[in-house]
Protein backbone atom coordinates (compact mmCIF):
# COMPACT_ATOMS: atom_id res chain seq x y z
CA UNK A 1 0.00 0.00 0.00
CA UNK A 2 1.51 3.28 -1.09
CA UNK A 3 2.78 5.55 1.98
CA UNK A 4 2.92 9.35 1.98
CA UNK A 5 4.81 11.12 4.67
CA UNK A 6 5.77 14.98 3.89
CA UNK A 7 4.64 14.87 0.56
CA UNK A 8 6.40 11.87 -0.70
CA UNK A 9 5.84 8.58 -1.14
CA UNK A 10 8.00 6.67 1.39
CA UNK A 11 9.11 3.28 2.41
CA UNK A 12 6.76 2.83 5.77
CA UNK A 13 9.15 2.02 8.72
CA UNK A 14 6.17 0.63 10.93
CA UNK A 15 5.12 -2.83 11.39
CA UNK A 16 1.27 -2.78 12.06
CA UNK A 17 0.32 -5.54 14.36
CA UNK A 18 -3.37 -6.68 13.87
CA UNK A 19 -3.77 -9.08 17.11
CA UNK A 20 -2.53 -11.32 19.63
CA UNK A 21 0.91 -11.71 18.21
CA UNK A 22 3.60 -10.75 20.77
CA UNK A 23 4.93 -6.71 19.94
CA UNK A 24 8.66 -6.77 18.81
CA UNK A 25 10.95 -4.58 21.09
CA UNK A 26 13.34 -3.60 18.15
CA UNK A 27 11.12 -2.42 14.86
CA UNK A 28 9.00 0.15 14.82
CA UNK A 29 5.28 -0.64 15.59
CA UNK A 30 1.92 0.36 15.08
CA UNK A 31 -0.65 -1.76 17.61
CA UNK A 32 -3.93 -2.19 18.04
CA UNK A 33 -5.72 0.24 20.85
CA UNK A 34 -7.12 -2.41 23.17
CA UNK A 35 -2.91 -3.86 23.03
CA UNK A 36 -1.79 0.09 24.52
CA UNK A 37 -5.04 0.48 27.13
CA UNK A 38 -3.82 -3.04 28.66
CA UNK A 39 -0.51 -1.67 29.16
CA UNK A 40 0.40 1.09 31.90
CA UNK A 41 2.21 4.35 30.34
CA UNK A 42 5.12 3.43 32.82
CA UNK A 43 5.30 -0.13 31.14
CA UNK A 44 6.05 1.66 27.70
CA UNK A 45 9.18 3.87 29.28
CA UNK A 46 11.66 1.47 28.34
CA UNK A 47 10.80 1.02 24.95
CA UNK A 48 13.41 2.47 22.86
CA UNK A 49 11.96 2.49 18.99
CA UNK A 50 8.80 4.01 18.12
CA UNK A 51 5.55 3.46 18.95
CA UNK A 52 2.01 3.96 17.25
CA UNK A 53 -0.99 3.07 17.69
CA UNK A 54 -4.17 2.25 15.57
CA UNK A 55 -7.29 4.77 16.73
CA UNK A 56 -10.47 3.62 15.52
CA UNK A 57 -13.12 6.71 14.48
CA UNK A 58 -15.57 5.40 17.32
CA UNK A 59 -13.24 5.73 20.29
CA UNK A 60 -12.32 8.86 21.66
CA UNK A 61 -9.22 10.81 21.61
CA UNK A 62 -9.07 10.88 25.11
CA UNK A 63 -8.15 7.37 25.58
CA UNK A 64 -4.87 7.68 24.50
CA UNK A 65 -3.53 11.06 27.01
CA UNK A 66 -1.50 9.22 29.31
CA UNK A 67 0.16 7.75 26.36
CA UNK A 68 0.81 10.49 24.37
CA UNK A 69 4.07 11.04 25.30
CA UNK A 70 5.07 7.89 24.45
CA UNK A 71 3.81 7.87 21.07
CA UNK A 72 5.32 8.41 17.67
CA UNK A 73 2.28 8.04 15.72
CA UNK A 74 -1.30 7.60 15.94
CA UNK A 75 -3.18 5.86 12.68
CA UNK A 76 -6.84 7.23 12.29
CA UNK A 77 -9.05 5.29 10.33
CA UNK A 78 -11.08 6.16 7.42
CA UNK A 79 -13.85 3.16 7.31
CA UNK A 80 -15.91 4.51 4.52
CA UNK A 81 -15.01 7.98 2.67
CA UNK A 82 -18.54 9.47 4.13
CA UNK A 83 -17.13 9.05 7.62
CA UNK A 84 -15.47 12.23 8.74
CA UNK A 85 -15.00 11.41 12.62
CA UNK A 86 -11.54 10.97 11.76
CA UNK A 87 -10.48 14.29 10.86
CA UNK A 88 -12.12 15.71 14.27
CA UNK A 89 -10.04 13.63 15.95
CA UNK A 90 -6.55 14.38 14.50
CA UNK A 91 -7.70 18.02 14.80
CA UNK A 92 -8.38 17.75 18.21
CA UNK A 93 -4.88 15.61 19.07
CA UNK A 94 -3.36 18.28 17.44
CA UNK A 95 -5.07 21.27 19.07
CA UNK A 96 -6.52 19.44 22.29
CA UNK A 97 -3.28 17.33 23.39
CA UNK A 98 -0.60 19.30 21.74
CA UNK A 99 0.12 15.73 20.14
CA UNK A 100 3.13 16.51 17.78
CA UNK A 101 4.05 13.04 16.41
CA UNK A 102 2.46 11.47 13.26
CA UNK A 103 -1.04 11.47 12.24
CA UNK A 104 -1.36 8.21 9.65
CA UNK A 105 -4.60 8.72 8.08
CA UNK A 106 -5.39 4.77 6.71
CA UNK A 107 -8.43 2.99 5.23
CA UNK A 108 -10.32 4.29 2.47
CA UNK A 109 -7.80 7.72 1.87
CA UNK A 110 -9.29 9.68 -1.50
CA UNK A 111 -7.28 12.22 -3.15
CA UNK A 112 -9.89 15.02 -3.19
CA UNK A 113 -9.61 14.65 0.75
CA UNK A 114 -5.88 15.28 0.45
CA UNK A 115 -6.64 19.38 1.28
CA UNK A 116 -8.82 18.81 4.00
CA UNK A 117 -7.23 15.88 5.80
CA UNK A 118 -3.68 18.29 5.40
CA UNK A 119 -5.78 21.07 7.19
CA UNK A 120 -6.92 19.02 10.36
CA UNK A 121 -3.82 17.58 11.19
CA UNK A 122 -2.71 14.55 9.37
CA UNK A 123 1.11 14.38 7.67
CA UNK A 124 0.65 10.84 6.65
CA UNK A 125 -1.53 8.88 4.49
CA UNK A 126 -1.60 5.32 3.40
CA UNK A 127 -3.61 5.35 0.10
CA UNK A 128 -4.96 2.05 -1.64
CA UNK A 129 -3.89 3.39 -5.09
CA UNK A 130 -0.40 4.32 -6.68
CA UNK A 131 -1.90 6.95 -8.84
CA UNK A 132 -2.99 8.74 -5.66
CA UNK A 133 0.09 8.72 -3.99
CA UNK A 134 1.17 10.58 -7.16
CA UNK A 135 -1.25 13.02 -7.05
CA UNK A 136 -0.55 14.28 -3.56
CA UNK A 137 1.68 17.38 -4.23
CA UNK A 138 -1.42 18.49 -7.32
CA UNK A 139 -4.24 17.94 -4.60
CA UNK A 140 -3.08 19.89 -1.77
CA UNK A 141 -2.06 22.69 -4.52
CA UNK A 142 -4.88 23.27 -6.02
CA UNK A 143 -6.36 26.40 -4.32
CA UNK A 144 -3.89 28.94 -3.80
CA UNK A 145 -5.83 31.07 -0.89
CA UNK A 146 -7.06 29.43 2.07
CA UNK A 147 -9.58 31.35 4.68
CA UNK A 148 -10.12 29.17 7.46
CA UNK A 149 -7.42 28.37 9.93
CA UNK A 150 -5.73 24.50 10.19
CA UNK A 151 -3.48 22.50 11.70
CA UNK A 152 -1.01 22.96 8.75
CA UNK A 153 2.12 23.64 9.78
CA UNK A 154 3.89 24.21 6.49
CA UNK A 155 4.07 27.88 5.07
CA UNK A 156 2.29 26.93 1.98
CA UNK A 157 -0.99 26.33 4.04
CA UNK A 158 -1.02 29.67 5.75
CA UNK A 159 -3.30 32.46 4.85
CA UNK A 160 -1.84 34.10 1.91
CA UNK A 161 -4.24 37.46 3.02
CA UNK A 162 -3.12 40.29 5.47
CA UNK A 163 -5.99 39.28 7.64
CA UNK A 164 -8.56 42.64 8.70
CA UNK A 165 -6.34 43.11 11.87
CA UNK A 166 -3.60 43.18 10.46
CA UNK A 167 -1.08 46.40 10.94
CA UNK A 168 -0.23 47.05 7.29
CA UNK A 169 -4.28 48.14 7.08
CA UNK A 170 -5.18 51.44 7.78
CA UNK A 171 -8.03 52.82 10.43
CA UNK A 172 -10.44 53.58 7.57
CA UNK A 173 -10.10 49.62 6.32
CA UNK A 174 -8.12 50.66 3.92
CA UNK A 175 -4.60 48.81 2.71
CA UNK A 176 -1.20 50.41 3.06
Amino acid sequence: MPYIKKGEIADDPYVRLGGDEPVPTDVPVIVPLAWLLAQTPQSLEGRNVPLGVALPNDKPESLLEPYLSRLSLIALDFPIYRDGRAFTQARRLREAYGFTGEIRATGDVLRDQFLFMVRSGFDAFEVRKEHDAKAFAKAVNEFSGLYQPSQASDAHFRFRFAPPFSSSRNQDGSDG
